[in-house]
């Protein structure tokens, strides 16, 4: 069975957006939904990032709903689009929470960048299929345009350079810093807690075998077995195989309906989401 490219025939350049909702809601919701999430983790490697994060207590004390406002606004934004009232208060919201801390351009650049390049590393190294060109622009196009809205200044053009951002960076600031090791601890807890208790501890595992040895080295995590690395790969590998055979989506996954977000039962208001 082959399945469609649900995007094709839609210019990249203008219906980036619609393009990325596809892409995310439609053929990949779970693979962003993993992506995006090691994308943030990543992020608290760099130690002016993590030690940001770790001392409004907030990543570490109430891990589950700093998750949850944060994949419900980018969700909302996604999900509502840029352009349009509820989006915009989502981005505002957004931008409010930033605008209270010392952030450096730089790093919200870097930052940008981990959106951009692990989703298209991901579903590259694990989707049933690879991104096209025009979607791999979409998600280009899609990023400069939020970070735009965000103040976010000299994004890259293309792929490539966002890509040459994320490696740079993380060359050069990713450090130990005990303060960014228990921001990543505390992720990791709330993680193991989306599956049966019984499965945690090899979870967790798992989620450390398939970071990026500079990752690992950074948070001062313990190198897995080889064996155990390359099994962790192969049965993301195998799940994307087995998932081209599967029939496609007909309605979206949206985060606002995760069963991961679990501090909002009787839903939530953007404007009272975050910190």
């Amino acid at each position: 069975m082959t399945r469609r490219v649900r995007s094709a025939g839609l210019d990249p350049q203008v219906d980036f957006e619609q393009i990325s909702r596809m892409f995310g809601q439609y053929d990949f919701p779970w693979d962003m939904e993993q992506a995006l999430s090691f994308a943030l983790f990543r992020t608290y490697a760099v130690p002016s990032i993590g030690r940001l994060l770790h001392d409004t207590h907030q990543f570490t004390t109430d891990t589950q709903r700093r998750h949850d406002d944060t994949a419900l606004i980018l969700g909302e934004i996604v999900d509502q689009g840029m352009e349009t009232q509820p989006g915009r208060a989502a981005i505002r919201r957004m931008n409010q929470m930033h605008g209270r801390y010392d952030i450096t351009n730089d790093d919200m650049r870097y930052v940008l960048a981990t959106f951009v390049v692990m989703p298209n590393r991901w579903v590259n190294r694990y989707g049933w299929r690879r991104p096209t060109p025009d979607e791999d622009l979409a998600g280009v196009n899609y990023y400069r345009r939020l970070g735009t809205l965000m103040g976010v200044r000299d994004l890259p053009e293309d792929l490539a350079g966002f890509e040459r951002l994320l490696d740079e960076y993380e060359a050069e600031h990713f450090a130990f810093d005990p303060r960014s090791r228990a921001v990543a601890d505390a992720t990791l807890d709330l993680f193991v807690t989306f599956y049966p208790r019984p499965l945690a501890p090899v979870l967790r595992r798992f989620s450390i075998a398939i970071m990026d040895p500079h990752l690992r080295a950074a948070f001062g995590y313990e190198e897995p077995p080889r064996w155990f690395e390359r099994a962790s790969h192969g049965a993301l590998r195998l799940r994307g195989r087995l998932v081209r055979f599967m029939p496609e989506r007909h309605k979206p996954r949206r985060v606002r309906d995760s069963r991961r977000i679990r501090s909002y039962p009787g839903g939530f208001l953007i404007e009272d989401l975050g910190t």
